[in-house]
């Protein structure tokens, strides 16, 4: 029966802790009798598990898109810093796209859990955003090398750490970025928690 059939509970799970509070139990009721009363008697479980994880990608897409574009665009900046205005000092630099991205993180994570008010969520979205922008930023670099590609462009690209890293920082930012979301989902969720308790208990704190 329909009625007993529920989608991938992972999927679920994402769903939930991306989706603000106050808006977890219409959107995911609303989602779920949709999946039963339409999606499956039409296109049966499994093409129904497609639709109903691609509706969940939209979810998260627009709780981290923004976070994603602040860091592929700080990457492909300092990437077209490095190639254009060579040094061999990078601490400076360094340190800047450093912080800057421990701060998109973080607040990314927090916003997170503070919006659904679940630890969870600070972890999920800090990965999922790192994940949508190393996808952003690799496809940035290529559109740098693909517009300067002369020797000087070149021979500055692997001055400042080779093409090689250029492709594959973004996907390893995905351990600290890990880090940094946990920390950031507990500071979120906690917060949340303080703020909704009721006001005179605020005042008491």
């Amino acid at each position: 029966m329909t009625e007993t059939r529920r989608p991938p509970a992972w999927a679920e799970a994402i769903l939930r802790v991306s989706l603000e509070r106050a808006d977890r139990e219409s959107v995911s009721g609303d989602l779920l009798e949709a999946y039963r009363d339409s999606i499956v008697p039409e296109r049966g479980e499994a093409a129904a598990d497609i639709w109903y994880v691609r509706q969940v990608a939209g979810y998260l897409w627009r709780a981290t898109f923004i976070w994603a574009l602040l860091f592929s665009g700080a990457f492909v900046a300092r990437t077209a810093y490095d190639w254009f205005v060579p040094t061999t000092d990078f601490y400076a630099r360094s340190a800047f796209t450093t912080y800057f991205a421990a701060g998109v993180w973080f607040l990314a994570g927090a916003w997170a859990a503070w919006r659904s008010g679940s630890f969870f969520a600070g972890p999920v979205v800090t990965a999922v955003t790192t994940l949508v922008a190393a996808l952003f930023s690799v496809t940035g670099a290529s559109v740098l090398l693909a517009i300067w590609h002369d020797p000087g462009t070149l021979d500055a690209a692997a001055g400042s750490g080779g093409l090689g890293e250029v492709y594959s920082l973004p996907f390893m930012a995905i351990v600290p970025a890990l880090v940094i979301g946990t920390v950031a989902g507990a500071v979120g969720s906690v917060g949340s928690l303080l703020w909704r308790r009721p006001s005179g208990l605020r005042s008491q704190g």
